[in-house]
């Protein structure tokens, strides 16, 4: 069953002058747009064509006007829905406003439905006139025919000698019909185009918004990136200008993280140089080779120069001299 299918299936992709033309003929009805189905009273005798007796058509009000009215026919489909175990998600709010998209859509789905049920045939002894005649305003739908048919009957009943004016008369309400039609079938791809550009709109709109809350989350907001991403999105001109003045700042913000780190650089020259300084076995190599020379010079010395105060030794009475 096609409960769930993706936006990307090619039932989405089907026309308005199609689905129009299936509710048609499978209902006897004589709709000229997707959006008059609204009030779900089609929905649920569509469902009825394809299970047959599955739907209590009795509380099916063909004639609802007011949004009330119209969601107690989606209740009546969404009982309908339960008891098929079908998950499809009705969005009610939506449908009864009328809007043409979201009618499309779901009716798009619900002819996808039906035609995977038994391959779309519905019985020949359905009778849709008949099935409607139970439901509140469900005679007076059943009695709407196209026009065209209607005039049609009226001129083959006319008299003779009127056959002339009838048809003349015929020919010019053709024409009027033709135009009115294809003004509505323009003013509804206008509103269906409206409500696509819309969703899109709001779809980008909602992104821009997490980028700008994400902006501002502490601890952020210092950051050059992040600058120069606030800078894109508060941007009054659409030139461009915005995105090269975005460039320029990180640019610039690169640059000065390289100055200030080539400025730190002599400094570890500057350590080794004070640690050479005050290197204690390099001064004690020095002390060692201070007395190394000192030693040689005494060497070089006459005993009397080494010993210049031997008079001193003598007058002094040492036992260790000898007269």
């Amino acid at each position: 069953m096609a409960t769930k299918i993706g936006m990307m299936d090619a039932a989405y992709f089907v026309g308005r002058s199609e689905i129009l033309a299936w509710i048609n003929s499978t209902l006897q009805l004589n709709l000229s747009k997707v959006e008059e189905a609204c009030s779900g009273a089609v929905h649920c005798q569509l469902l009825d064509a394809v299970h047959p007796g599955m739907v209590p058509m009795h509380k099916v009000n063909f004639d609802a006007k007011s949004e009330y009215e119209m969601i107690q026919n989606y209740k009546v489909l969404q009982d309908v829905f339960n008891k098929l175990k079908i998950t499809k998600h009705i969005e009610v709010s939506k449908l009864v406003k009328g809007r043409p998209l979201d009618n499309l859509e779901f009716m798009q789905w619900l002819k996808r439905y039906c035609d995977s049920v038994n391959g779309g045939l519905v019985s020949h002894s359905y009778n849709p006139i008949e099935r409607r005649e139970g439901s509140k305003g469900g005679k007076e739908v059943g009695k709407k025919g196209p026009p065209a048919q209607t005039s049609a009957k009226g001129t083959a009943a006319a008299p003779k000698a009127q056959s002339h004016h009838g048809r003349r008369h015929e020919s010019s309400s053709s024409v009027n019909s033709n135009s009115s039609s294809t003004l509505n079938v323009k003013i509804t791809e206008l509103k269906l185009s409206v409500d696509s550009l819309e969703k899109e709109r709001d779809y980008y709109f909602a992104k821009l918004r997490d980028v700008e809350l994400f902006c501002q989350s502490p601890g952020l907001e210092g950051l050059p990136v992040i600058a120069a991403i606030q800078q894109i999105l508060y941007a009054a001109d659409n030139d461009g200008s915005a995105v090269a003045e975005a460039r320029a700042m990180m640019s610039l913000n690169c640059q000065e993280e390289n100055e200030e780190a080539g400025s730190l650089s002599p400094i570890p020259e500057v350590l080794s140089s004070e640690e050479k300084m005050v290197n204690p076995d390099s001064q004690k190599r020095k002390s060692i080779r201070n007395l190394d020379v000192e030693a040689a010079g005494i060497n070089n010395l006459s005993p009397r120069q080494r010993f210049p105060d031997a008079t001193d030794v003598h007058c002094s009475g040492s036992p260790l001299m000898t007269y």
